[in-house]
C-alpha cells in the first residue's frame, strides 16, 4: 500500500448526515462525494428491487459493476414509501439529517408527503438538495432527463466528434455527474451559510444547467463571434498544434496552450524555421494557417514512433501524453502512486477495486471506503440505532413489507 493510501481521515464533514432518495447517477454521485468527505450517508432503496442500477450487467458476483461504482461508503435501507409507516420512517430520518438529496422529476417528492416544505417544517436546519434534468421552470420540465438527453440538448454532443462526422455523446456520464457535482457545490456553501445562520435552504440544480455552465470558452465564442463552434475532433477552437498527432505507430497527444510550449515544438520537430515564419510566429497566424500546418507536423512525426516522441517531447518540455486505454489508465503509476484504486472487500460480493475520491486536506486522502451494501443492508442498524426501534417492532415491519433487511 503506498503512502497516499495509508494517509486517511475521517473527513471534514464528519457528523453530517445525509438521508439520500436518489438513485442511478445524478444524485449517488453526489452522496458518494459526501460520504468520501466524511458524511454518514443513508441510501433510501424500493423494497421490490432497489436502485435500478443494481440490475446493470456486467456483475461482481451479484452486484452490477454500475452499482458498485457509485454506492461506495453509503448504508442501504429498503424502504416502502407508499405504505405510512414507511413514509414515517423516512419523515423520523429527515429530521435527523442535515441533507435530503433526491433526483425525482420536479413534484414527485411533494406528493409522496416528502417535499421540501413538508421536511422542513420539522427541521429547519435542513438543507434540502433537488437534482433535476431541467427543473421546475423549463417547458421541458415534465419530461424524463437522462445524460445523452441533457448532452444533445446542451450543444456538447455537436462538437464532440471529428469534422464532418456524426455528433458522439461525451465517452463519460458528464450530463449527471455535472447535475452531482454542482449540487455539492451548492451544499458545502449551504453548510457553510447554515453555520451563521442556522437556517436549511432548498438547493435546486438542472442537469442541462450544469452542461451548459460547463462550456465555458465555448459558449463566448458564440457570443463574441454570433457563430456557434464547429467540431474540431482532440484539436482546439482556437489554440494551434493542440491535438492527437499521428506517429509511425500509433498517436501522441500535443498542446500547445503558450509561446514558449510551440517554440519547445518546433525545435524538438527539428524546424526550428516555423518559429520565424509569419503563417505560423504567432496564435491568430497558426490558427489561420492550421490546414498548412498540421501536414508539417504530420510529415515528420510518422517518421519516428510513438515512444520516440514520447521522449523526445518530454526532453523538450512539450505538454504531451500517450492515449491510454481505460485498464491502462488504472494500471498507470500515476494511479498507483496517488493511491486512486482502493481494495476493499464484501462479506458476501468478495474482494472489489475501487476508484477512490481525490480530494486531500493537508496531504491526506479520504477514509478507507467501505464496500456498496446489499439491498437493505444497513435496515436493521439504521432503525434500531437511529431511530430506537426494537428488533420485535422492526420484524413486524419486515412482516407487512414495509422494510426489507436482515438483523
Amino acid at each position: 500500500m503506498s503512502d497516499s493510501q495509508q494517509k486517511t481521515a475521517a473527513g471534514p464533514l464528519a457528523g453530517i448526515k445525509v438521508l439520500d432518495f436518489s438513485r442511478i447517477l445524478s444524485g449517488p454521485y453526489a452522496s458518494m462525494v459526501l460520504a468520501d468527505l466524511g458524511a454518514e450517508v443513508i441510501k433510501v432503496e424500493p423494497i421490490l428491487s432497489g436502485d435500478e442500477t443494481r440490475n446493470f450487467p456486467p456483475f461482481q458476483n451479484g452486484m452490477s459493476h454500475y452499482y458498485i461504482a457509485l454506492n461506495r461508503s453509503k448504508k442501504s435501507i429498503s424502504l416502502d414509501l407508499k405504505s405510512p409507516e414507511g413514509m414515517q420512517i423516512a419523515k423520523d430520518l429527515a429530521q435527523q439529517s442535515d441533507i435530503v438529496l433526491e433526483n425525482f422529476r420536479p413534484g414527485v417528492m411533494d406528493r409522496l408527503g416528502l417535499g421540501y416544505d413538508t421536511l422542513r417544517s420539522e427541521n429547519e436546519q435542513l438543507l434540502y438538495c433537488s437534482i433535476t434534468g431541467f427543473g421546475a421552470n423549463s417547458p421541458h420540465g415534465d419530461k424524463p432527463a437522462f445524460d445523452i438527453v441533457a448532452q444533445a440538448l446542451s450543444g456538447v454532443m455537436s462538437v464532440n466528434c471529428e469534422p464532418g462526422q456524426a455528433p458522439n455523446k461525451l465517452g463519460i456520464p458528464l450530463g449527471d455527474m455535472a447535475g452531482s457535482i454542482f449540487s455539492v457545490f451548492g451544499l458545502l456553501a449551504a453548510l457553510h451559510e447554515r453555520n451563521a445562520t442556522g437556517r436549511g435552504k432548498h438547493i435546486e440544480v438542472a442537469m442541462l444547467d450544469s452542461l451548459i455552465a460547463l462550456q465555458g470558452y465555448l459558449s463566448q465564442i458564440y457570443f463574441v463571434t454570433g457563430q456557434s463552434p464547429q467540431p474540431v475532433g482532440t484539436q482546439h477552437p482556437s489554440i494551434v498544434p493542440y491535438g492527437s498527432f499521428p506517429t509511425s505507430d500509433g498517436h501522441v497527444i500535443v498542446a500547445c496552450l503558450t509561446e514558449r510550449f510551440w517554440h519547445n515544438f518546433a525545435r524538438s520537430l527539428d524546424r526550428e524555421d516555423l518559429i520565424k515564419d509569419p503563417r505560423f510566429a504567432l496564435y491568430d497566424a497558426r490558427l489561420a494557417n492550421r490546414d498548412a500546418l498540421h501536414p508539417i507536423i504530420h510529415a515528420r512525426m510518422t517518421q519516428d514512433t510513438t515512444a520516440y516522441w514520447l521522449q523526445r517531447l518530454e526532453e523538450f518540455d512539450v505538454p504531451s501524453a500517450p492515449i491510454l486505454s481505460i485498464g491502462e489508465a488504472l494500471e498507470q503509476d500515476h494511479a498507483t502512486k496517488q493511491g486512486l484504486v482502493e481494495e476493499i472487500t464484501h462479506p458476501e460480493i468478495g474482494d472489489m477495486k475501487l476508484v477512490r475520491g481525490p480530494i486531500r486536506f493537508d496531504g491526506v486522502g479520504p477514509a478507507k471506503a467501505t464496500a456498496p451494501s446489499m439491498l437493505g443492508e444497513n435496515t436493521f442498524d439504521v432503525l434500531s440505532n437511529q431511530l430506537g426501534l426494537q428488533t420485535a417492532d422492526i420484524q413486524k415491519l419486515v412482516a407487512k413489507g414495509v422494510v426489507k433487511g436482515l438483523p
